[in-house]
């Protein structure tokens, strides 16, 4: 017998903590290709960027207890490469190229202005080593 569940999940949105809000807003939208989705207070210390249904706020240090810089996300992408290039064509500062992994993934990193780090990619073509 199946029980139908009321409640579903719909999203989620990655915190990481800056020194600078507003500045790292611009950052996301002009090395990283998000918008703005919306900035919260006066001055801003809250705001939300998105990018193809993936969301990501940014908190200023001064409203929590969490150090900036600590945050870590893994971001999915349908060509890791073409994106690649396309971030280095913005400007960003790219941790290393995209390259295959043995635990099946083809991927690089970014750091954010306050050393948050993401990493987009997506499954490798190779197939991922035994473990």
């Amino acid at each position: 017998m199946t029980q139908s569940n009321p409640v579903a999940l719909c999203g989620a949105a990655t915190v990481f903590v800056v020194h600078d809000v507003l500045r790292s807003v611009e950052h996301y939208r002009e090395m990283l290709g998000f918008h703005t989705e919306f900035t919260y207070g006066t001055p801003t210390f809250y705001a939300g960027v998105e990018r193809d249904g993936v969301d990501i706020h940014l908190q200023a240090a001064t409203q929590t207890k969490r150090q900036p810089g600590q945050g870590a996300i893994n971001i999915f992408v349908t060509d890791v490469d073409a994106l690649h290039r396309e971030l280095k064509s913005r400007g960003a500062k790219t941790l290393n190229e995209p390259k295959d992994y043995p635990y099946g993934m083809r991927d690089f990193g970014v750091h954010d202005l306050d050393g948050n780090h993401l990493c987009f990619g997506m499954e490798s073509k190779q197939q991922p080593a035994d473990t």
